[in-house]
């Protein structure tokens, strides 16, 4: 896990890309292979990176200071997140060797899930979680950003919030989203869904309103994200699967925390609502009733 000042530093290298400037022609030659395809060198040493690079290790280690890390674990930090920001649905079905059977596969698909939600259960922060519920509940407004796969998290939430009795709304195409951020301001809240690069919608959408002073949320994948950068606070969460698509278990269950803590804060709100709820869940229209 990244300490508190290595998820600045990193966040620091994002908002200025290394600034390649500083070095010299020869050396920027020499680590750009690396930043095109942080995936093929983030779990080298120091020696061998040096070797798949053709240079010395000291020359190596003169470039990562060059370029603002401290040390070469690091960079080794920036590389990680680097390739969680710039991977791809075909990079997760790259095999490692020789493709698993179905069984031993769904094995492993069934470990990596189990990683994300232990990352929840051991690293998302509970005051944080806190203090994010306690700012839904005081907003004027809330909006929630959030396309393509991430879409169906941003309906999730809202359909939560929806029940808490808090004036939410969603936008999960582009149009929308650039009307809603527009008459969103202070008391108000936005909160931001997007993954690895970060959907141009939902980027362009935390900017224009922080930019309108509302306050915005991020919940992403990496402190390298976009997300992060144009966010007043953000909470990671990792899509790690093995499969073709994200895995989205881990960003649920911190949205049921969320909601959990809003509706705690909320429980007298929340009860009242219900209680006209509960007579259309016995008798509503909308639900099966078998013949007696």
């Amino acid at each position: 896990m990244l300490t508190r000042k290595e998820s600045k530093d990193l966040s620091f290298h994002f908002g200025s890309e290394l600034r390649l400037d500083k070095l010299s022609e020869k050396r920027q030659q020499i680590i750009r292979p690396v930043l095109e395809s942080p995936r093929e060198f983030v779990l080298l040493n120091v020696r061998d990176m040096a070797h798949r690079l053709a240079t010395a290790p000291a020359t190596i280690v003169r470039i990562v200071r060059g370029l603002g890390f401290e040390n070469y674990k690091s960079f080794q930090h920036y590389l990680h997140e680097l390739s969680v920001t710039s991977s791809t649905i075909l990079d997760s079905m790259q095999p490692a060797g020789k493709t698993p059977q179905t069984p031993k596969y769904l094995k492993g698909s069934r470990k990596q899930l189990q990683e994300n939600l232990d990352f929840v259960m051991d690293r998302v922060d509970l005051n944080q979680i806190l203090n994010i519920a306690v700012r839904i509940h005081e907003a004027e407004h809330i909006l929630l950003l959030g396309g393509d796969m991430a879409s169906v998290l941003v309906e999730y939430m809202e359909y939560h919030l929806t029940i808490a009795g808090l004036p939410v709304i969603a936008a999960v195409n582009p149009g929308r989203a650039s009307h809603l951020v527009r008459s969103m301001g202070e008391n108000d809240l936005v909160i931001g869904i997007s993954f690895r690069r970060g959907l141009r919608m939902t980027i362009e959408g935390l900017q224009k309103a922080r930019e309108n002073g509302a306050y915005c949320i991020g919940i992403t994948d990496s402190v390298l994200s976009p997300v992060a950068r144009f966010s007043n606070e953000f909470v990671i969460v990792p899509t790690n699967s093995l499969s073709f698509a994200a895995s989205y278990v881990a960003p649920i269950a911190t949205i049921d925390l969320i909601t959990a803590g809003v509706g705690n804060l909320r429980r007298k709100q929340v009860v009242d609502r219900l209680k006209d709820a509960d007579q259309e869940q016995k008798h509503g229209y909308r639900w099966y009733q078998a013949e007696s």
